[in-house]
């Protein structure tokens, strides 16, 4: 895994080749006052100062070289202006030329992921990209951010073999025992009683694959308490409803929302946010037996309501449903869950653009501002309290799955949200997860789609002055 605290170094007068940032407006005013070996090498290779366009400036000497790059404004650094830099660059120390890197500090260390797992390892592997920052303050909090992206983006990536629910346990463990917090599991069988949709999703899979709800508790118990919930359903196989094969091929990502909720607790843990921190991971297989649980089958849940299962493929609402019950017990200040939940939330905004749900509009537009300032948008969609009609069962208080095919986000959220508290700030993001095509900073893969627009929030609500 990359160290990214190897990446980012304060800027203290050390040798280092320039990176030169240009922009359409103001290239030719730029190029005007370079030397003519610059100019020259520029006409040779026909730079245009389009995006993410650069070319390297030759020096004096053969090895005194530097690098120009165009970004979309010079005067609003993105989080991905540096990032395709950081990919094609060769190992050494970098800095940008008379400006301070800003935001473009996540790409560049985003820009250097890799998922390599499974590949054997080679000879002489690449060195670090180091880039040197002004802005000391802020490298300890840029690579925390940075290795949360990439936590998300290691546990999606990793097939379910290696990322079932006790390897989610296991990585709950570490997590917890590195910041001193409480974490309870209750697995198996014990789930019947308390977590009994929990149980009833995940009781088909093998027994090493037992159902499980992980909780961590962290931070003082004066503190606001604030609660991170994750889908953790680690591989959907669709149930008795099953799946096809070509849907199921990318359901080892079905735990995306749990991977989102480890990695934004661990956030909120490593920056010390004052606040008292509720962690729950409901880590289940949907997997087929002969004990697994049938469309028609009526399940209690953990609040007492009954709900007719429709369809065995809308299992994550079901887990995420007897999670929420338990956060609001403990009376959260704000809630914040994360889920792969339906495909009609891509379908709708694709599969960069989170869906956002929330209960309460200042919330949602908190969630919103911080995802611009983040470069992490999401797009709020409504909880139509009109559709809820679509979750009506004839026989149980109401059904899993909405009939018609219509709304298919929406109806998702409608049940989420009979599982919340009235007056509890609840904000739940349909994220997918994955990126099925690669750009700058961003490879395909597993990746994380609003966890800084959260992270951003809550730092803004509990972070000290």
């Amino acid at each position: 895994m990359t160290d990214y605290s190897l990446l980012l170094k304060a800027d203290t007068g050390q040798p280092a080749r320039d990176i030169h940032l240009v922009d359409p407006k103001t290239y030719e005013d730029w190029l005007k006052v370079q030397p003519e070996r610059h100019r020259t090498a520029l006409a040779a290779r026909n730079f245009k100062a389009k995006g993410h366009e650069h070319a390297i400036l030759p020096g004096e000497a053969a090895d005194d070289w530097s690098v120009v790059t165009s970004v979309a404004d010079v005067g609003n650094l993105s989080s991905w202006c540096l990032a395709k830099l950081a990919q094609v660059l060769p190992a050494g120390i970098y800095r940008v030329a008379d400006r301070d890197i800003g935001a473009a500090a996540h790409g560049w260390m985003t820009g250097q992921y890799r998922f390599d797992r499974y590949r054997a390892p080679k000879d002489e592997p690449m060195g670090p990209r180091v880039l040197l920052t002004r802005n000391v303050a802020r490298i300890d909090e840029a690579v925390r951010v940075a290795q949360a992206v990439a936590l998300v983006r290691d546990m999606v990536n990793t097939p379910t073999a290696n990322m079932g629910p006790p390897d989610i346990e296991a990585m709950a463990t570490t997590i917890a025992k590195a910041q001193d917090a409480a974490l309870t599991v209750t697995r198996g069988d014990d789930l019947e009683r308390g977590y009994p949709m929990i149980h009833a999703v995940g009781r088909a899979a093998d027994r090493a694959f037992a159902p499980r709800l992980i909780e961590i508790i962290w931070g003082n118990p004066a503190h606001p308490r604030v609660a991170i919930i994750g889908k953790g359903v680690c591989f959907d196989s669709g149930g008795l409803d099953i799946k096809p094969s070509s849907a199921m091929r990318l359901m080892k990502k079905d735990m995306g929302g749990a991977a989102h909720a480890l990695a934004l607790a661990r956030l909120v843990m490593e920056s010390r946010l004052p606040v008292r921190l509720h962690l729950l991971i409901p880590a289940v297989e949907n997997a087929i037996s002969g004990n697994a649980f049938r469309p028609g089958d009526v399940l209690t849940s953990r609040k007492g309501l009954f709900v007719e299962i429709g369809n065995t493929d809308a299992e994550g609402r079901l887990v995420l449903a007897d999670a929420l019950t338990k956060a609001m017990e403990d009376k959260p200040e704000l809630v914040i869950d994360f889920a792969t939940l339906t495909g009609a939330a891509r379908v709708a905004l694709g599969p960069e653009l989170p869906a956002l749900f929330a209960n309460d509009d200042a919330l949602a537009d908190a969630l919103l501002r911080a995802g611009t300032e983040q470069d992490d948008p999401a797009w709020r969609l409504p909880l139509w309290s009109g559709y809820g009609d679509m979750l009506k069962s004839d026989i149980a208080d109401l059904s899993n799955s909405g009939e018609g095919g219509f709304a298919g986000a929406i109806t998702a959220a409608l049940f989420l949200q009979r599982f919340v508290d009235e007056g509890t700030p609840w904000a739940h993001f349909d994220t997918f997860a994955w990126r099925p095509a690669a750009k700058p900073g961003r490879p395909k893969g597993g990746d994380a789609l609003g966890l800084r627009a959260a992270y951003g929030l809550l730092r803004e609500r509990y972070a000290p002055a």
